[in-house]
């Protein structure tokens, strides 16, 4: 076939459209089939290991993560075969950029080397609420490059591993429940302290709480207020539902028992 004075070999076109056709289609069905596998392994392994629930997820994210870019680079590899293109040279171009490139790579070693040790010590997993980098809010995933912090007010920050010097994991163990209730002056300390003890009574019963909670007493004095303390011990990640529910039946005992939650002081300027 001659196309503008220049000669094409149709059955050849013809025939390498028709492998790269097949190596995307393949492409296609492999990597979820393959992503599916790797989840089913990691699954299987986390039961056989009696790993938590986080860990399996933080490994199954982790490991479906370095598959893809397995997959990717096998197709690309594969792709300039089906089209003819030299691999060999390429590969060698490929190692003689990157060791140039390595040398201003240090940042994104830095990075592996870090995620390396936060999967290894177990210090973040996915699901747990914690502050990192300078960002506070639930782990979504944990890369060896990044990590993904979802922040209270939706926000999703994408943390690079080597600005987490420092890790403050509030999902481990048992969380504080703390409530402060502020009375005035002229109302019975020891009385509203009866109060709150009958009140913390009630919410010993919960299964929520796993210690107390307690009436520790006064915690300060104000300008025109006592401030008294309750805390409790709870299961982790329900400490502010337990302080709302608690901060509610406190406020209704008060009312019940005529005590005064002093309005915040505020100063009037003349002018």
């Amino acid at each position: 076939m001659e196309f503008f004075g220049i000669s094409f070999d149709l059955s050849a076109i013809i025939g390498m459209l028709l492998r790269i056709a097949l190596l995307i289609i393949l492409f296609i069905i492999f990597v979820p089939f393959g992503k599916k596998i790797v989840e089913k392994s990691i699954q299987k392994a986390g039961a056989n290991q009696k790993l938590s629930p986080t860990r399996v997820k933080t490994l199954q994210k982790l490991l479906v993560n370095l598959f893809s870019y397995a997959a990717v680079f096998s197709f690309i590899v594969m792709l300039f075969a089906a089209l003819g293109i030299p691999i060999g040279p390429l590969l060698a171009g490929a190692g003689i950029v990157g060791l140039a490139i390595g040398f201003g790579a240090q940042g994104l070693v830095s990075d592996i080397v870090t995620g390396f040790f936060i999967l290894l010590e177990h210090q973040l997993e996915i699901d747990d609420y914690a502050t990192a980098g300078g960002y506070d809010g639930i782990i979504e995933e944990i890369g060896l490059r990044t990590t993904k912090i979802r922040s209270f007010d939706g926000t999703l920050n994408y943390v690079p591993n080597r600005l987490i010097t420092g890790v403050a994991n509030h999902s481990r163990g048992n969380m504080r429940a703390l409530v402060d209730m502020r009375i005035s002056y002229q109302d019975n300390m020891d009385e509203a302290i009866a109060v709150l003890e009958k009140v913390c009574a009630e919410f010993q019963e919960d299964e929520r709480f796993k210690d107390g909670p307690n009436a520790v007493g006064v915690q300060s004095l104000g300008a025109s207020e006592v401030v008294l303390r309750v805390v409790g011990q709870t299961e982790n990640g329900l400490q502010w539902e337990c302080e709302r529910a608690l901060r509610k039946r406190m406020k209704e005992a008060f009312d019940d028992d005529g005590i005064t939650i002093p309005y915040p002081h505020h100063t009037i300027v003349q002018k």
